[in-house]
């Protein structure tokens, strides 16, 4: 990451087997201190054994998080949509919201919305957008 000021990270990976729902709720858990520390904010959705999270704040506390969120076992074939720099935050408010099928199926939505899954630009502008509609 070469930008100055607010950046962020938009990813999508695959949860390791057997991740349960007490893994889940430490991940969040140590996310909501971490980030608090680092002054990030962001958005984690899980679904189908997916995981989609944009990450924003100071670009160096992007940049640390991410050096970790590539080396976290608990998942594997880390895709990167899209990364940036940013004028303003999309989740100042969330230390880090969780959503998961129960609250908002992102599957559905895609199949529901105009959105790309095949253009690879379109495919980011949609996930992040169904994130930032299910922090409403």
């Amino acid at each position: 990451m070469l930008f100055e000021g607010l950046g962020f990270f938009l990813y999508r990976s695959t949860a390791r087997d057997g991740l349960s729902e007490p893994d889940l709720r430490d991940i969040l858990a140590a996310a909501r201190r971490r980030n608090a520390r680092l002054s990030l904010t962001g958005s984690l959705h899980h679904e189908d054994g997916l995981f989609f999270q944009w990450l924003e704040g100071p670009v160096e506390s992007v940049r640390l998080v991410v050096e970790s969120i590539l080396r976290d076992p608990r998942h594997r074939d880390i895709t990167v949509l899209d990364e940036g720099g940013l004028a303003w935050r999309r989740f100042q408010d969330w230390r880090m919201r969780f959503s998961d099928r129960e609250q908002a199926s992102m599957l559905d939505w895609f199949a529901r919305s105009k959105a790309s899954t095949v253009d690879r630009g379109a495919y980011a502008d949609g996930v992040a957008s169904f994130l930032q509609a299910v922090a409403i």
